[in-house]
């Protein structure tokens, strides 16, 4: 039996959604995570500084672990103010602003569509060295749904990049390799989350024998070879500007299987023990650190955590759901064994 201590993890994309199912992810989450970066798109969106306080309050109410830290973006809209970018970056609990294509994933109706018409808040984002997160995708549907993240890199990322060079950018949940070479030739100030979904499946989970909910997700899953490319940058030594952001996105069952089911895949309770095991198998357990606890941090300039997590070759099953205030939310492998799990490590310190 393998065991590894790491770093406590950070997850730098969740979905904690809002109300009463923070009583269900922030658990999950501080569980795992040492601090999270809060996705600003829920209804309304955290389109404020004072939003975002206040919404870090209602999860704050759902923690029991001192140590767990929420961060946030702001969403970046079409009311977005030079007064507001100037707020949220004397907020400590503000690491950067959002940009969702509108039309491009879950409440996304609020984006911005062209964002040409907003490049003076960008400018003012590099001068302030405020992190634009971006959802990489092109959002006309005359464009197939799996080269759109390959379309966006090249219509409207590299050309942004071009116009506000020092502005640093996260690339959101890559799932291709023209992503993933994109960000290897740029700087430092350039990065990208990686799921572990991405990491571990591939549209033949999604399609292969009959269409399964579970893993639909936006971007959407893509072939074999894409995957394969994103497991060489994350486990791959040097790759700093790689790092974990699970994108778990907890949808109603209800929500999630129908005629037309919601995006999203609920990985909180599983993600760490889906990227043990690859990490594993791959012969690459001494990188997965670098990857949840290290990279993520640094680019955001904050310190590492201080916690330890003790990763465990240990079988066991995945429920079949969770519920809450009536709500039932099932995960990515419900029922399903895996092999890893997971435990705050007592009497570990880093220096």
């Amino acid at each position: 039996m393998y065991s590894i201590n790491i770093i406590q993890p950070d997850d730098w994309h969740i979905h904690l959604r809002d109300e009463n199912t923070l009583k269900m992810t922030v658990p999950l989450a501080e569980a795992a995570f040492g601090r999270v970066l809060a996705m600003p798109n829920l209804t309304p969106p955290l389109t404020t500084v004072q939003s975002v306080l206040d919404y870090r309050s209602r999860i704050l109410a759902n923690t029991r672990n001192p140590h767990f830290t929420p961060y946030f973006a702001l969403y970046f809209n079409e009311q977005l103010t030079a007064d507001t970018l100037q707020e949220a970056k004397t907020c400590p609990w503000i690491l950067g602003v959002k940009w969702y294509p509108r039309g491009a994933t879950t409440h996304s109706d609020w984006g911005v569509e062209d964002i040409s018409q907003h490049f003076e808040h960008l400018a003012l984002m590099e001068e302030l060295k405020l992190p634009l997160l971006i959802h990489g995708e092109v959002t006309d549907s005359t464009v197939d749904i799996f080269e759109r993240e390959p379309r966006f890199i090249e219509t409207v990322l590299m050309p942004l990049q071009q116009r506000f060079p020092k502005l640093p950018i996260v690339l959101e949940h890559i799932t291709t390799l023209d992503a993933v070479q994109w960000i290897q030739n740029m700087p430092a100030h350039i990065a990208a989350t990686v799921t572990a979904h991405h990491l571990a499946f591939n549209r033949n989970h999604l399609l292969a024998g009959g269409l399964k909910p579970d893993y639909y997700c936006l971007p959407v899953l893509k072939q074999a070879a894409h995957q394969y490319s994103l497991q060489q940058a994350v486990m791959t030594s040097g790759q700093t500007q790689f790092f974990l952001g699970t994108d778990s996105a907890p949808h109603t069952r209800d929500k999630k299987y129908n005629s037309c089911g919601c995006a999203g895949c609920f990985t909180t309770p599983v993600a760490l023990a889906l990227l043990a095991e690859l990490f594993f198998e791959n012969q690459a357990l001494s990188l997965l650190e670098a990857f949840c606890s290290i990279n993520g941090a640094r680019f955001y300039q904050l310190p590492l955590n201080t916690q330890h997590l003790r990763l465990t070759q240990q079988d066991w099953v995945v429920p079949e759901h969770y519920q809450i205030s009536g709500l039932t939310f099932v995960p990515l492998l419900a029922g399903q064994t895996l092999a890893w799990q997971y435990h705050i490590a007592e009497n570990v310190h880093h220096e």
